[in-house]
């Protein structure tokens, strides 16, 4: 499927990524694989769940998480600031929000918003400006900074270099650094093996990101497929387990969070109503995300966001 054809995001051409849909591309077999997910049904002793969450020692409505957006207010050209406008969604609704590669005074009109923030950093080759952003996001109140350590490669096989800035690799000795120059809680996302997540609890993460950044490596597994395992990983480690990609709706939200995720983050589903709608839109799509994960939680006998049992979904057994 050429998903260029049915490209009906708002913005210039070129601004919002859109997948290829061939064999490589890892939205299919995400889709795919959250779409051959069956839940069983438990509904007596079930009650009106609750989704209050507690994320980094800050409580939150619910375990759903803003996207770590990044380049939005480029897309618009009547004055509109989609990155703030998500934010505000963020603050509404009392939900975590991440925020991507921003420059450091669009950082500080996105934190000025007020809602509580992530602001995950490239792994430029410069790490002195992996270290400035750290500080910066700190001083504007950050509750937690982190990186994407699976941004390194680009198309062409060599380091990848967003903006004219360049990438570099990701040492454990420099995830090391970078967990110690940070004073508030350090997300490593972009997590996608138990290998991975055991060298960020090495490195003294407080979180990682279960994530292939919508399909950044090829044929790459689907990111709720491998929560179990690196889960169980991280048993008894204290770090939090976040999950993204293709949580399309409540119901892929459940089934990340039964599969072991702590909190998720849906990505493109909220991207087309922000650039339409703006604030509005957001909380209108995570309003009914809430619905959704609130019905299939009683249908399944799950009291709060601590309760989830992963014994009732059955993966591709029909």
């Amino acid at each position: 499927m050429d998903n260029q054809n049915n490209n009906t995001w708002p913005g210039p051409k070129g601004m919002i990524p859109v997948t290829s849909g061939r064999a490589d591309d890892a939205n299919v077999h995400t889709r795919q694989y959250l779409d051959h997910i069956l839940v069983e049904m438990r509904t007596i002793d079930a009650v009106m769940p609750d989704l209050r969450t507690e994320i980094f020692g800050h409580h939150f409505a619910s375990p759903l998480m803003m996207p770590a957006f990044s380049h939005l207010n480029k897309v618009m050209k009547d004055g509109r600031k989609p990155m703030q406008e998500y934010a505000e969604a963020a603050r509404q609704l009392n939900l975590l929000n991440f925020v991507g590669m921003e420059p450091d005074e669009e950082y500080a009109d996105i934190a000025a918003v007020g809602a509580a923030t992530v602001r995950i950093i490239k792994p430029f080759a410069d790490h002195d400006r992996i270290l400035e952003q750290i500080e910066f996001a700190e001083k504007h109140g950050a509750v937690a900074v982190g990186i994407d350590i699976d941004h390194v490669p680009g198309k062409d096989g060599q380091y990848d270099s967003p903006d004219g800035f360049a990438l570099g690799p990701i040492l454990l000795d420099d995830l090391r650094r970078y967990v110690a120059a940070a004073h508030v809680p350090f997300v490593a996302k972009g997590v996608l093996s138990v290998q991975d997540a055991l060298k960020c609890q090495e490195a003294g993460c407080s979180a990682v990101l279960v994530s292939h950044h919508h399909g950044r490596i090829p044929f790459g597994m689907p990111p709720v497929a491998m929560l179990p395992s690196i889960k169980g990983a991280l048993k008894g480690s204290g770090m939090a387990v976040f999950c993204d990609c293709h949580i399309d709706s409540g119901y892929d939200a459940y089934k990340a969070l039964a599969m072991g995720a702590d909190a998720v983050a849906p990505g493109r589903s909220i991207l087309k109503p922000l650039l339409q709608e703006g604030q509005d839109g957001v909380v209108k799509k995570i309003t009914e995300m809430h619905h959704q994960l609130t019905e299939l939680m009683l249908y399944t006998c799950v009291k709060d966001t601590r309760s989830f049992d992963p014994s009732v979904l059955h993966v591709g057994q029909i």
